[in-house]
């Protein structure tokens, strides 16, 4: 079955401290994701970042602070994650991965049938992103290891969500 490695918003402006939009639970992540990179390199899967890149006058803006603008330091990936050349990068503006991207092509062009989701924020855009792979028939699994919420409370419930409603496999 082909299988994608999918890392959404592992981005300065999401994980250094003191970053605009810091989640310091994504700190603690990225070495899991690290893990499957790894693996993903060793068992020759594609990896996806799926990633941040605003404008300078995002609408998005309004609702959040200023964070991952184009161009910028914080919309790179971190360090430890940096994609590699053979990588694909998918820029976006909001929340799910498919709103005005090419992500959906580029899972088409792989013969994608299973998707390893990690990256963050679990309630914001790991959630609409795997609505969004379900609702397109993608068999879709979550490592909890592998994700980081803007607190437990909404971490904990998109996990619940993705699992009982989204019927996503979490482990």
């Amino acid at each position: 079955m082909p299988k994608v490695l999918l890392i959404i918003d592992m981005l300065n402006d999401f994980v250094l401290p003191g970053a605009s939009l810091e989640v310091p639970d994504n700190r603690k992540i990225i070495p899991n994701i690290g893990r499957e990179i790894i693996k993903a390199r060793e068992e020759g899967y594609p990896i996806i970042y799926l990633c941040d890149a605003h404008a300078p006058d995002d609408k998005e803006f309004k609702m959040w602070p200023r964070h991952s603008v184009k161009g910028t330091k914080g919309a790179q990936v971190v360090d430890e994650l940096e994609p590699e050349p053979k990588d694909t990068v998918v820029e976006k503006t909001t929340y799910s991965g498919f709103y005005n991207t090419r992500l959906e092509e580029v899972l088409k062009s792989l013969s994608t049938e299973e998707i390893l989701l990690t990256g963050c924020v679990t309630n914001i855009c790991i959630l609409y992103t795997a609505y969004d792979l379900v609702s397109r028939g993608y068999k879709v699994t979550v490592p909890k290891d592998c994700v980081a919420g803007l607190n437990k409370d909404d971490h904990e419930f998109a996990l619940r969500q993705m699992e009982k409603v989204l019927k996503v496999k979490v482990i």
